[in-house]
């Protein structure tokens, strides 16, 4: 059965190391048969949540950005995958603030049921994900019936074109099984 996937890429370089992850997932979920949608966020104007709540009792949010032509893409989805650096072992800031823009789906009916996680890193000890791992969980614990379904991490990559083909190997074998 084909799915709708959504791919998050929050790396502001272009091709960089979580980005080409990425692209490696979308290319197997779409090798699959499956519908994939690929988001860079550095290319969205995206502003922070101001807190203000006004998504939890109206449709959408009172921020007139890029964030408005993504929600319901991102609802739609059977499948979201979340793409980032890892700085300071967390998810890099954009992808945060990202993350806390999807409040307004908080309220919603939502499709999708799975999500996973591509973290690139310098650090070569697998705990270098843990941050991040515990920042997506965080958010998927918002929502009923969702599950953190893979946390794919590629370790000791710093300059763009170190993840290895190995690495790239695993990430399009989880995009086609998606």
């Amino acid at each position: 059965m084909s799915k709708k996937v959504i791919v998050v890429s929050s790396s502001f370089r272009k091709n960089g190391n979580s980005e080409t992850a990425a692209k490696m997932f979308a290319k197997g979920a779409e090798d699959a048969g499956n519908s994939v949608d690929f988001v860079a966020l550095r290319d969205i104007d995206l502003g922070f949540c101001k807190g203000c709540l006004y998504c939890q009792s109206h449709d959408g949010c009172v921020i007139d950005d890029g964030v408005r032509g993504l929600l319901d893409k991102v609802s739609d989805s059977d499948v979201i995958v979340f793409a980032t650096p890892i700085y300071y072992y967390s998810v890099c800031g954009r992808l945060k603030t990202f993350m806390d823009r999807l409040n307004p789906l908080f309220v919603r009916k939502n499709r999708f049921s799975e999500v996973y996680l591509i973290a690139a890193c310098a650090d070569d000890d697998k705990s270098a994900g843990d941050g991040a791992i515990k920042d997506v969980q965080g958010w998927v614990d918002c929502f009923e019936g969702v599950v953190f379904k893979e946390k794919l991490l590629c370790t000791g990559v710093t300059g763009v074109g170190e993840v290895t083909d190995e690495m790239l190997e695993r990430v399009y074998e989880k995009g086609k099984n998606v």
